[in-house]
């Protein structure tokens, strides 16, 4: 069946945005005690080869976003994925569609960080190629974080 789901760049300013944002923080907020609002800046999507999407139903509706911001010139960090209903594979679809434009900017892999304690995300990612990783950045010396890589060539 063909999707009926809509991917397109918007800004993370948007109110559809910011509502699917704050629902991420609470349900990350839920699972881990953490919201990650402070891992994300959204000027951080605003910049060159950046970009923050938004999923939209066939009516309309936003159920999801997902953004990719540069690490280095060779890698990318996928930030704030989300989809409203689980298991329609519209996180799958956010993540192809930010994998695919992140190859078209020249990156050649793209890393993000999740939650040990979210299962859900941990197989989520590790289902769809990404291999764990050696913690980067500000999650270097934070045994709550796990980090995944998945190379693009």
């Amino acid at each position: 069946m063909k999707s009926m789901i809509s991917i397109a760049e918007e800004s993370p300013n948007t109110p559809d945005a910011l509502s699917l944002l704050d629902e991420l923080s609470e349900a990350l907020a839920c699972i881990t005690g953490d919201s990650g609002r402070s891992s994300f800046n959204p000027d951080d999507v605003c910049v060159p080869r950046s970009l923050f999407v938004v999923a939209r139903n066939q009516d309309g509706e936003a159920i999801g976003c997902g953004a990719i911001r540069p690490i280095n010139g060779e890698i990318a960090e996928v930030k704030r994925m989300y989809a409203k209903i689980k298991s329609m594979g519209i996180g799958t679809e956010i993540l192809s569609y930010l994998e695919a434009q992140a190859q078209k900017m020249g990156y050649s892999a793209l890393w993000l960080e999740t939650r040990l304690v979210n299962q859900n995300a941990v197989s989520f990612y590790e289902t769809r190629g990404y291999r764990r990783i050696k913690n980067y950045g500000r999650y270097v010396d934070n045994p709550k974080a796990v980090c995944f890589e998945k190379r693009l060539t």
